[in-house]
C-alpha cells in the first residue's frame, strides 16, 4: 500500500497540471471537469497497484487519464450534444501587464480548446499528448499506433484544428 501512495504523490506532483489541462480539453463544463478529474485521479489511483513498471509512469498515468477521458466523451455523446465553452466560463490563467493581449490570448486559449473538443477521441489524445511535449515515439506507446502513424496523424490535426481556428469552425 505504501508503494502505491508513494507513487500517487509522485503522480499529483509531477502530472497534476497535465491531468488538469486533460481534463479542461475533454470537458468544456467546470463541474463536469471537476467530476472528471476525479474520475481520472481514482482510476489513476485504483491502476496504481498492478503497476509493474513495463512502462514509465508517465505512460501509465497518461493511457489511463486518456482512457478514463474518452469513455468520458463517448458516454456524454450518448446522452447529449457537446457543449462549447461559453464567454462566462473564460479563466484567465496568465495575468499580464497588458489586460488586453491577456483577455486575446485566454479567448485564443478557449477557442482552440473547444476546437479540440470537436475531435474524435483518438485524435484528441493524439495532440493532447502532443501539447504536453510527448514525442511520437511517446504517443505511440499510449496510443498502440507506430511512432510514424502518429507523426501523420500529429501533422493532419494540426491542418484542421489550423484551419478550423482560421475558419471559425468546423471545416
Amino acid at each position: 500500500m505504501e508503494r502505491r501512495e508513494d507513487l500517487y504523490d509522485e503522480v499529483v506532483r509531477t502530472y497534476g497540471a497535465a491531468l488538469g489541462r486533460l481534463a479542461s480539453a475533454y470537458e468544456a463544463d467546470p463541474d463536469r471537469r471537476r467530476d472528471l478529474l476525479q474520475d481520472v485521479h481514482l482510476a489513476i489511483w485504483n491502476s496504481l497497484e498492478s503497476f509493474d513498471a513495463r512502462c514509465s509512469l508517465r505512460t501509465w498515468v497518461y493511457r489511463v487519464g486518456h482512457n478514463v477521458a474518452t469513455s468520458h466523451v463517448i458516454g456524454d455523446r450518448r446522452k447529449k450534444s457537446l457543449h462549447l465553452i461559453s464567454i462566462d466560463d473564460i479563466d484567465i490563467a496568465d495575468q499580464r501587464n497588458n489586460a488586453e493581449e491577456s483577455i486575446e490570448r485566454g479567448l485564443a486559449l478557449d477557442r482552440l480548446m473547444a476546437l479540440i473538443q470537436t475531435l474524435k477521441p483518438i485524435e484528441r489524445q493524439i495532440v493532447l499528448l502532443f501539447l504536453e511535449g510527448v514525442d511520437a515515439a511517446g504517443i505511440a506507446e499510449v496510443t498502440g499506433l507506430s511512432a510514424g502513424n502518429v507523426a501523420t496523424r500529429i501533422h493532419r490535426i494540426k491542418n484542421i484544428l489550423i484551419n478550423r481556428f482560421q475558419g471559425g469552425g468546423k471545416s
